[in-house]
């Protein structure tokens, strides 16, 4: 799979990294955060929806920031260029969560330890979400289905509050980060990124606009509900659904498959035909091809996924698929269900 992955990109004489449509990109997704804000601090608005509105632009560019630019800039997929991935990476900052925490997190244990229960800090859920049938059972996650929703339009308000924090001392803990400097230093740079988040994204409103603070608070809040929900639900639908996976290590700590073919067990495309879902998720409508090869931009899936999807085929792996986003919501509107009152599956050996 490797091998025609790379003959594709020889011999149609392309980078494996973003391009001209890249930036494009990356220009809309800016424009669609900061442009709202700038009309809310600048302009004398006095319409209570249009403030509302404006805010939630505001949270559909921060979603677009967070899938199509700082995503692929931190898998170092961007550009060639070493310095201009770590500079794009800094737009995750810019939307008040963490460059340093989002690579720990999603590069390290995500990538690595796919729907591995204690490893995968994806599905390492809050006491009143199971994401994995490895997962302590409780009584509220009866009623899981119904409720999640409403905590995944929350997650970006924990991510640019506490979250952050909670999960870099975590990290800490586990030896990520390499000694207590270090640390140091990074909790102060995230304090730091921020106190200027939360200067143009919620004090300069307040100050400015003619609306009672409350207002304002509650469109801020608005802004981030539908951030959240909207990444949320791109990235547990492609792990959290019925087809995919959930592999346990055996006595030893090893995995039984290699690790291509455990991302092909534990993750599912979905809505991939759609060019306009796919441009504004960054590609993350292929999440396969994404969790195979984090190392080539997104604007590459759609046209290696027939390559990936026939390879797997070929050696009788699987290639998980929804037909629209809508279908792959209701599965997973049908796992955290099935998750909800499925007994504890013990932490058990493979072999």
């Amino acid at each position: 799979m490797k091998f025609r992955v790379s003959e594709y990109f020889k011999s149609n004489n392309k980078s494996r990294y973003g391009n001209k449509r890249m930036v494009f990109k990356t220009i809309v997704m800016l424009l669609m955060f900061f442009t709202p804000l700038a009309a809310i601090i600048f302009l004398p608005i006095s319409s209570i929806p249009l403030l509302f509105g404006l805010f939630i632009l505001s949270g559909l560019g921060m979603a677009g920031i967070g899938m199509g630019v700082m995503h692929d800039a931190i898998h170092g997929s961007y550009s060639k260029n070493k310095t201009i991935n770590k500079i794009m990476g800094y737009t995750i900052n810019l939307i008040g969560a963490n460059d340093k925490v989002w690579r720990l997190q999603h590069n390290v244990l995500h990538h690595s330890f796919t729907n591995i229960e204690d490893h995968d800090d994806d599905i390492n859920a809050p006491f009143f979400l199971r994401f994995s049938p490895h997962a302590p059972k409780n009584k509220l996650h009866k009623f899981q289905h119904l409720y999640a929703w409403f905590f995944y339009g929350l997650s970006t308000i924990s991510w640019v509050t506490s979250k952050d924090f909670i999960s870099y001392r975590k990290y800490y803990k586990m030896g990520l980060v390499k000694d207590r400097k270090t640390y140091i230093n990074g909790v102060l740079k995230i304090v730091a990124w921020k106190a200027l988040y939360y200067s143009y994204a919620l004090v300069l409103p307040l100050i400015f606009t003619s609306f009672a603070p409350w207002i304002v608070i509650l469109a801020f809040l608005a802004m981030h509900f539908v951030t959240g929900l909207t990444i949320s639900l791109i990235f547990q639908t492609a792990h959290v659904s019925p087809e995919a996976a959930f592999p346990l290590p055996d006595e030893h700590g090893n995995m039984e498959s290699e690790r291509l073919a455990h991302q092909l067990e534990t993750t599912c495309n979905f809505g991939s035909k759609s060019p306009v879902l796919s441009w504004f998720v960054g590609g993350l409508t292929h999440q396969i091809e994404h969790h195979l090869f984090p190392y080539i931009s997104h604007i590459h899936y759609r046209k290696i996924s027939p390559i990936v999807k026939q390879t797997a085929e070929e050696f009788g792996l699987p290639y998980h698929s929804s037909g629209s986003f809508l279908t792959a919501v209701i599965k997973h509107f049908k796992m955290l269900r099935d998750l909800g009152r499925m007994e504890l599956q013990p932490i058990q050996s493979n072999s």
